[in-house]
């Protein structure tokens, strides 16, 4: 899938610098170092990977005011060399703010534990699109050699949660790459799966590209290509003779179209008049046939 922005250039979330790492075990060193910007690299395991431009740049600016007030967690890599387990963005950031030294926490992690404690933090912010969501969750299960229950432990969500955010991944390529670049929400992707196969979830992505729908006009759409009726539709009644034939007698007596209707049960006449000159020829007319 592509990526949104290449990573030395990736914006992010809210200009917030206050954030948290939700981990279990083992302890972060507590004490905070400052080493040189550059000796900090990011994870190429990190489940997020689009960071949005103007929010980076917000962030910069706060940076440049006041500051970078929380350290980034790390993993040493080699002599003098770090990992960022959590706090790219903060990273990001203070690159573009000018920084040359950045405070950082140490924690010793292996590769499958950085990638855990990166999902769960950015998990427990919300700073993960569906997609990025869905890709950690699958990457857990891979290099973890995890189930679905065990993911959905680990990051305190229910399996359901963690089930249909896997669903996510059975999306057209096009489909998950809109999805990724919020041009269509999870209740498009929702109407896209319903679809049983795979030419009428293609179908469907390319009318979202082509006519931005609504997820009630996608919904529609996904019934239709899926060949199943609307059950809120009710079958048309057909018309009674009879009620034909009193509309067209109505019809040429007051010399204006009139329709006769069942509606929901319920019988009624329509008369069509033009205006009020004409609704009252044809009250007129009414009176003078019941006095007649």
């Amino acid at each position: 899938m592509k990526g949104v922005a290449q990573r030395e250039a990736r914006p992010a979330p809210a200009p917030v610098q206050q954030e948290s790492v939700a981990t279990a075990a083992p302890a972060v060193n507590q004490e905070t170092d400052e080493v040189a910007i550059d000796s900090v690299s990011p994870n190429p395991e990190q489940p997020r990977t689009n960071f949005k431009r103007e929010e980076l740049e917000e962030l910069a600016a706060s940076i440049q005011k006041d500051g970078l007030l929380q350290p980034i967690l790390v993993r040493p890599v080699g002599e003098g060399s770090y990992q960022i387990i959590a706090g790219e963005r903060r990273w990001q950031a203070s690159k573009l703010a000018g920084l040359t030294k950045v405070p950082i926490r140490i924690k010793d992690a292996d590769d499958d534990k950085a990638l855990e404690l990166a999902l769960i933090e950015n998990i427990q912010r919300s700073d993960l699109n569906p997609i990025e969501e869905a890709y950690g969750y699958r990457r857990m299960m891979e290099r973890l050699n995890m189930t679905q229950a065990e993911v959905a432990q680990a990051m305190s969500k229910g399996r359901s949660t963690v089930a249909n955010a896997l669903r996510l991944l059975e999306l057209p390529e096009e489909a998950q790459q809109l999805l990724f670049e919020e041009k269509i929400t999870a209740g498009h992707a929702r109407a896209i799966l319903s679809i049983p196969t795979k030419e009428g979830r293609e179908r469907l992505t390319r009318k979202l590209v082509e006519e931005k729908l609504t997820v009630r006009e996608a919904e529609a759409l996904a019934r239709l290509f899926s060949g199943k009726k609307n059950d809120n539709v009710k079958p048309k009644v057909p018309v009674p003779k009879e009620y034909k034939k009193v509309a067209r007698t109505l019809k040429d007596v007051l010399d204006t179209p009139v329709k006769v209707k069942s509606v929901n049960g319920k019988n009624k006449i329509e008369i069509e008049f033009k205006d009020e000159e004409d609704l009252e020829r044809l009250f007129k007319g009414i009176l003078a046939s019941n006095l007649a």
